[in-house]
């Protein structure tokens, strides 16, 4: 009985906030999360599940598409990079240009860049890549 228990809140914590994120972002992710999070564990489920689906909404959710078209109306060069573009990354440290996001976003602590054709969101800091815009 203790296996189903330690699956299913495996399951809530992982694939509920997964499928938060792709009914549309933080608030549906959290919502999705907190049910799920419910019906598995009661009102501490309930607290993980929603925190958990309000996490994989993603930096720029509600903005996203429009900050794609702002970056694709700028025409940027793409930096080419060996590495995959993924979430976790590091980017190289010398040959990638990195922009400023225009405050009308509310993103002060990320730059972003295009890489290998894909624009992203990246914490100067480490150069680590945080979100995929597209």
């Amino acid at each position: 009985m203790n296996r189903n228990l330690l699956a299913f809140t495996l399951l809530a914590f992982v694939a509920v906030p997964a499928i938060g994120y792709a009914q549309g972002g933080p608030a549906a992710g959290a919502a999705t999360g907190a049910v799920g999070g419910a019906i598995v564990g009661g009102p501490i489920g309930a607290v993980v599940g929603g925190v958990g689906g309000a996490i994989v909404g993603g930096i720029l959710e509600a903005d996203r598409p429009r900050f794609r078209t702002y970056v694709q109306e700028r025409k940027l060069r793409s930096t080419t990079w060996d590495g995959q573009v993924v979430v976790g990354g590091v980017l190289m440290p010398n040959g990638v240009e990195y922009y400023d996001v225009p405050s009308d976003y509310q993103v002060k602590t990320y730059r972003y860049a295009v890489v290998n054709g894909h624009t992203v969101l990246v914490d100067p800091a480490t150069r680590k890549i945080v979100e995929i815009i597209d």
